[in-house]
């Protein structure tokens, strides 16, 4: 299958769903899967991993607005960091956020919710972007605008039946929805 399907909803998940499934319900093979996953993408989580085309020039649009810029992942809290400091740097993506012990992964909003207060606005004026189901769910359940984008991992029947309020095929429609 393709391997696109299988993600959005955190490395545990990932797992289950790339494994047989008479094998994804064995919860110690599930663990002891998920352990190595994390030590072989751990030891080298930027390999293969790049900014879509045409993203830092989103980027540059958001900031040349002054708007502040976060990221919230189902991935490791602790590989998100790098990866975000690896394929971002000098971008002021604060917060960012993994999936954290003690926090529910998305599609819970609790740590979108955590976002939208530290960057001191309510979840109404947070512009959710995301490229899963999961996100569009995040959003919908914090009460935030959402934007499914094409470039990533779903299609736009599917991120629209998952609650996107808006669907961008590039980067540059993201500036354009709001507003330039």
């Amino acid at each position: 299958g393709d391997y696109r399907a299988l993600v959005g909803d955190g490395v545990t998940m990932l797992t289950r769903r790339a494994l047989p499934q008479a094998w994804a319900a064995d919860e110690a093979l599930v663990a002891g899967c998920v352990a190595r996953m994390r030590q072989v993408y751990g030891a080298r989580p930027c390999l293969k991993t790049r900014a879509y085309p045409g993203v830092d020039r989103l980027l540059d649009g958001l900031q040349a607005r002054g708007l502040a810029l976060a990221v919230l992942s189902n991935k490791p809290h602790d590989l998100t960091v790098r990866v975000v400091a690896q394929v971002f740097p000098g971008r002021p993506f604060s917060p960012v956020f993994g999936e954290r012990a003690g926090v529910p992964r998305k599609p819970d909003p609790t740590s979108a919710i955590e976002v939208a207060a530290l960057l001191g606005l309510a979840p109404a004026e947070v512009l959710y972007v995301g490229d899963t189901p999961t996100d569009m769910r995040t959003a919908r359940a914090a009460g935030m605008p959402s934007v499914g984008v094409l470039w990533g991992f779903r299609g736009e029947a599917e991120l629209r039946e998952s609650g996107a309020a808006a669907v961008a095929a590039h980067p540059e429609q993201v500036l354009e929805l709001l507003g330039g």
